[in-house]
């Protein structure tokens, strides 16, 4: 039976996966904006405890599990041994078995050599979700990210060349509105420099626990408006240059659900939000209460 410590969280893309908790927490867990393991203090889990749970699930379900996402924030940090195991076990288990994925923390990704990844990647492990959250030097400083844009690329670009696919997130609205052209085009100069296989845009939201929070009711954070992210989605998207990306907006803290392939639908996408900046007054907008994380 799966055993699951505190909170799950999943990229959307990873529903119907089967998660499976390879670690507690984040290592790092020092962004202003994040909360998810504010409450959970970093470990691996031990290995025989998962192979237990994996044959549990392949007891019921062997032919039914495609996709493992290994929660929880940083697997990736773990040992390149114990990562090889497991996904060893996972392939054995589960003989449908198509993919795995984990989020990597840019500070996982500077301690895992290319060999390494290039290594999990023959062994499954073949998705990251890299958090840039954005390309602009000052904003990233802001957000307590650990590296700056030239050290997001690098690691990216090692990943890349382990083969691995990479899954981006640009957390809109995170240069408040002084910064908000800059954040956007410097995002989108970051995105391109790495040509991930997916893109995705998150909005900043200031949530209980984090000093993001803290910042927010000091009134500190210049928080910007459906529109004005509106406005910012469209400078990020018309700027991205990608060479066969899918990009999404459909994570729930999004005010606006927008979808397509890069670069055949950038066009219509830049088009539809163009259309929308003109006549406002026309714009469904996600409801705030109905937004989460």
């Amino acid at each position: 039976m799966l055993h699951y410590e505190g909170t799950l969280y999943r990229p959307p893309s990873e529903a119907e996966s089967l998660i499976l908790q390879a670690t507690i927490g984040c290592s790092y867990n020092e962004c202003t904006f994040c909360a998810m393991y504010r409450d959970k203090r970093f470990r691996v889990r031990k290995l025989d405890e998962l192979r237990a749970e994996i044959a549990s699930v392949a007891a019921r379900a062997r032919d039914d599990v495609r996709k493992v996402f290994l929660a929880d924030g940083d697997a990736l940090v773990a040992k390149a041994a114990f990562l090889g195991e497991l996904l060893d076990a996972l392939r054995a288990a589960f003989p449908n078995l198509q993919r795995v994925s984990c989020y990597a923390s840019p500070q996982a990704l500077q301690v895992r050599s290319e060999a390494e990844m290039s290594e999990l990647r023959a062994r499954g492990l073949t998705l990251y979700y890299l958090g840039i959250e954005s390309g602009h030097d000052e904003v990233l400083t802001r957000l307590a990210k650990g590296v700056d844009a030239a050290e997001m690329i690098r690691v990216a670009a090692k990943a890349h060349a382990a083969g691995v696919k990479l899954s981006t997130m640009i957390l809109l609205g995170a240069g408040g509105r002084a910064l908000s052209l800059a954040h956007a085009r410097e995002s989108a100069r970051v995105v391109n420099a790495i040509q991930p296989r997916f893109v995705s845009t998150l909005v900043m939201t200031p949530v209980e626990g984090t000093p993001l929070w803290e910042q927010a009711e000091r009134g500190e954070v210049d928080e910007l408006t459906p529109l004005e992210l509106a406005a910012e989605l469209r400078e990020f998207v018309a700027a991205l240059e990608l060479e066969g990306s899918v990009f999404r907006s459909n994570h729930a803290s999004n005010y606006l659900a927008v979808a397509g392939s890069l670069p055949k639908d950038k066009r219509a996408i830049v088009a539809a939000l163009d259309a929308l900046l003109a006549r406002p007054e026309r714009a469904r907008f996600r409801p705030s209460w109905s937004r989460g994380l």
